[in-house]
């Protein structure tokens, strides 16, 4: 039988694994809820439990799959070390370990899961055929994983890839969730983008057809923005220009290839993309070769290709 391994993508809500041939081919995927109850002590048995279950019904067995790979949400040490995950409840402890004492001894590998998310694009989505790229995922915040030489870059601290955190705008009073002001996640996320959308709709008495909506969201803006409104599209504009700040910043420190663009937001296509790189490139001029930017391919797969990634080496 064929080499397989395995990912894992570890949420809030729910786990999704996937059972993977080596060379990238997925095999079968599925999804357990991830039940935080008790600080989280569900989650791993759970998980290990249901590998069991679905190799034993796809007449798999154990010492043919080569290890398993997995990405949560949270700062991840080089040994699977946590010192805290707050979505899932994980404090002082290292899932890595565990999962595997749980799976008999196989092999397990785990990185954060934005970082690992980036590794699959690389691997087998939007980012294949390059070797050095940063993603960017746009969604209730933004997040952002980093590949060198086709290996996750994490920095010292783990915190290596964090680039809703950069800080972008002066003078705002309103506090991010990290603790600081101004950063970019309060400008170019799903909300960041909703929410300057609603600042400039309460300082301009221009028309717009965001005025008709009680509770505006990015997708709003971003119809919008795409159907001609002209407010509209000067407030994606603002979020873009920021977004295009941030990347051109990161092209001058790492130069990578080319910048991938997923998460929710990244759904408007082109359109967002057009408008970035149009930013990205005039803010970074000694860049004569600009980088890429590209649209995310695997959506909410990618986690789990990453996590396999990860344990093919």
């Amino acid at each position: 039988m064929e080499k397989k391994c395995i990912g894992i993508d570890v949420g809030g809500t729910t786990v999704k694994i996937g059972i993977f041939e080596t060379d990238g081919t997925l095999v079968y995927k599925w999804e357990v809820p991830s039940r935080k109850e008790e600080n989280g002590a569900y989650i791993l048995p759970d998980v290990a439990a249901s590998i069991r279950k679905k190799l034993n019904e796809r007449g798999i067995p154990m010492d043919a799959v080569i290890g398993a790979g997995m990405g949560f949400p949270g700062p991840v040490q080089p040994d699977g070390y946590v010192e805290v995950c707050v979505n899932l409840g994980w404090r002082d402890l290292n899932p890595q370990k565990i999962l595997s004492e749980l799976l008999d001894g196989m092999p397990v590998r785990s990185g954060n899961d934005a970082n690992v998310a980036a590794l699959g694009e690389m691997w087998q989505g939007g980012g294949k055929g390059y070797k050095n790229l940063v993603m960017v995922t746009l969604g209730t915040g933004v997040g952002g994983g980093i590949i060198l030489n086709e290996k996750i870059w994490t920095g010292e601290q783990g915190v290596g890839g964090e680039i809703g955190h950069i800080h972008v705008m002066e003078g705002e009073k309103e506090a991010c969730n990290c603790g600081g002001h101004g950063c970019l996640e309060q400008v170019a996320s799903a909300t960041g983008i909703a929410r300057t959308a609603r600042r400039m709709l309460a300082a301009d008495n221009r028309p717009s057809t965001l005025r008709s909506l009680k509770n505006i969201s990015a997708k709003n803006v971003l119809d919008a923005a795409k159907a001609g409104d002209a407010l509209a599209l000067e407030s994606l504009n603002k979020s873009c220009y920021y977004l295009g700040w941030a990347l051109a910043t990161i092209s001058m420190v790492l130069d990578p290839q080319a910048f991938l663009i997923g998460g929710g937001v990244s759904k408007a296509g082109t359109f967002l993309t057009d408008i970035i790189k149009r930013y990205h490139d005039e803010l970074s001029p000694m860049a004569t070769k600009k980088a890429d930017i590209v649209l995310a391919k695997l959506g909410n797969d990618a986690g789990i290709y990453g996590a396999a990634k990860l344990i093919i080496g």
